[in-house]
């Protein structure tokens, strides 16, 4: 851990619990085309993957996906992000890292990323943001994670990622990046977390 120097983070069930504003959005689309609430197993899957990922899962004949992707289009995210809860803790450590680490996002969220941030007055405290638009393969894919050690020049056990999904486990591991677990004890990872503020102490 002494040669650390970038702390990566997911955005959704890390820096943020956005269970709330995701199962609107979602139920806002479904309800539109007559279709049920989202259930459990959807929601765990639309938490983890890319919006147009989620719409697949959740509109499997394409004639329903294509509508449901046209309408997606014309919903805006904007109004649920007020709905996003910042973890506990978030703005403290960040201001604790800075200047001895850099600071990165690697999320499968889309074009909402840059709103989030400036919402929750996040701005400028992350020194690199990938999100799914800036990469071919999202996770569990590892491009973000490659992203940001080519970004920043530095060695996969120069950066550690805390992430709290199976795609963020398995992005960390291709990517030979440290993976530490946030509330998600069945992770493999090199450290589990229930604090963010826990993440000095691995540090240290």
């Amino acid at each position: 851990m002494k040669d650390i120097k970038v702390v990566a983070f997911d955005c959704d069930g890390v820096m943020f619990d956005s269970g709330k504003a995701n199962s609107a959005y979602y139920n806002h689309i479904l309800k539109t085309f007559n279709k049920p609430e989202i259930t459990p197993e959807q929601f765990e899957y639309a938490q983890m993957h890319t919006v147009d990922e989620s719409l697949a899962f959740l509109f499997k004949d394409p004639e329903s996906l294509s509508q449901a992707q046209a309408f997606r289009k014309k919903v805006s995210y904007l109004p649920y992000i007020k709905h996003m809860e910042i973890e506990p803790g978030l703005k403290p450590l960040l201001e604790t890292l800075k200047p001895r680490y850099k600071t990165a996002i690697a999320t499968n969220r889309t074009d909402t990323m840059d709103r989030v941030l400036v919402e929750h007055g996040l701005e400028g405290y992350f020194d690199l943001v990938v999100s799914a638009l800036d990469v071919d393969k999202p996770k569990p894919h590892p491009d973000s994670l490659i992203k940001i050690l080519e970004h920043f020049k530095i060695k996969p056990h120069q950066a550690i990622y805390v992430g709290d999904s199976e795609l963020d486990e398995l992005a960390s591991k291709a990517a030979g990046i440290t993976l530490v677990a946030y509330g998600n004890k069945s992770l493999y990872a090199d450290f589990h977390i229930k604090s963010l503020k826990e993440i000095q102490n691995i540090l240290a």
